[in-house]
């Protein structure tokens, strides 16, 4: 703020000041000794009350100088400078470290072990948080740079529950997750039945074989199925196409019912992908149930997507009811299979054709009462998709390891002649 000037050309006591009126406080000048005049120079004029600058106060007598409370206020400005500068130095310190320096991190491979489950879809950062939170990394930023300083780090990690170690490195953390060994990861196959999965489940968490068997059937109701998935008589296991195939993490400890509900859910979320309501409808089935049905035959019979597409239309041109060939039987070994806990190739003729099982479709006409496996999505895709050519029959030859199609009868004998030749037991 403005303050009146004492006149240069005064070399003693100085004279009035004039009152500006343009601060209502007092203001210190600037070229002010820190304890006030005392070597002649003009000293800083009053504003506020209009006084004298530093002569005579109202009676003409000298006045008691007093210490100038410009020097305090230099040296309060001057500390809070410093101090300023010390924030400023500390917070561009802070700064410059977070965006130029290096991020912090543990060294070596860490002690004690530490299961960390990755969920799917999870990349970079979202791990980094997960392992932090872990106390297997020190900061986030550490693991995301060991990611990008590292190939196969970007992409590399799968989802799955991780055994580590707390305190690691970013770069010996990522290393480890790396390796296939240190994921463990319950793999479903396509085509599994339920029984197998029951089986894993219980080894993967220790627990009394058919313990989780146990479970599923006490408490399928409770896994989420879908409406159009329940209350269907005669099936053996109303969860049989709805773990599926793929991979989860399983840490010990989990509840098995945990472990089915999320394969569960993966399944609907599968299946929901396509309408299956409205496929259904369009290949003459009843409901989606059929559709997976069909889904589950065709995986067990085929080995191809090619193998998958003609065995779907061998279904359905056999379910058609002007089918005199079969007279709308399936006639699957697998389903047979099914039904007697096996996987043989060779079937009795006999056994096949006279037991009165549901699931024997030598027997009974149409589908099983379910799915006789967990079907993946290109088995899926195929009986929504079948070919259109006529077949009507299938044969595995050279040694099982091709399938061959056939539209009639005897296409099919010669097929059948070709198999038995080949001696596979």
């Amino acid at each position: 703020a403005p303050v009146a000037a004492a006149d240069p050309a005064a070399t003693g006591a100085a004279g009035p000041a004039e009152d500006t009126g343009a601060s209502p406080v007092d203001a210190p000048s600037p070229a002010a000794d820190e304890d006030g005049p005392g070597d002649g120079a003009p000293a800083p004029a009053r504003s506020r009350r209009g006084g004298d600058a530093g002569g005579s106060g109202r009676s003409g007598r000298p006045r008691k100088q007093k210490k100038s409370r410009n020097g305090i206020a230099c040296l309060v400005v001057a500390t809070v400078l410093a101090g300023g500068l010390g924030v400023v130095a500390y917070v561009g310190y802070q700064y410059w470290e977070g965006r130029f320096g290096a991020a912090p991190d543990y060294s070596g491979a860490g002690t004690g072990t530490v299961q960390v489950e990755i969920p799917q879809g999870a990349v970079g950062a979202e791990i980094g948080r997960i392992l932090k939170r872990n106390g297997v990394v020190k900061s986030v930023d550490a693991f995301v740079a060991a990611q990008s300083s590292n190939p196969e780090g970007g992409n590399g990690i799968q989802a799955g529950v991780y055994t580590l170690k707390k305190e690691m490195s970013a770069a010996s953390a990522l290393a480890t997750m790396l390796k296939p060994e240190s994921r463990n990861a319950l793999i479903i196959p396509e085509g599994r039945r339920n029984v197998w999965v029951y089986q894993q489940i219980d080894k993967r968490l220790e627990l009394d074989p058919g313990t989780t068997a146990k479970v599923a059937q006490e408490k399928a109701g409770e896994m989420g199925l879908p409406a159009w998935a329940t209350g269907h008589s005669k099936v053996k296991d109303p969860l049989e196409g709805f773990l599926f195939p793929a991979s989860y993490p399983v840490a010990k400890g989990t509840e098995p019912e945990k472990v089915l509900k999320r394969m569960v859910t993966r399944a609907v979320a599968e299946y929901d992908r396509v309408d299956l309501a409205a496929e259904a409808r369009e290949l003459g089935l009843e409901n989606p149930w059929q559709l997976v049905t069909v889904a589950s035959l065709v995986q067990a019979e085929g080995k191809t997507e090619e193998d998958f597409r003609k065995m779907s239309e061998v279904i359905y041109n056999r379910l058609k009811p002007d089918n005199t060939e079969t007279n709308r039987k399936i006639e699957f070994d697998s389903a047979f299979n099914y039904l007697q806990g096996q996987s043989e190739i060779r079937i009795g003729e006999s056994e096949i054709r006279n037991n009165p099982d549901p699931y024997n479709t030598y027997y009974h006409e149409g589908l099983t009462p379910g799915p006789i496996g967990n079907p993946g999505m290109e088995a899926l895709k195929a009986a929504i998709d079948p070919t259109d050519d006529g077949w009507l029959y299938f044969v595995a030859t050279d040694g099982m390891n091709k399938t061959e199609f056939a539209k009639d009868h005897d296409e099919f004998l010669v097929l059948k002649n070709k198999f038995n030749e080949s001696g596979v037991e």
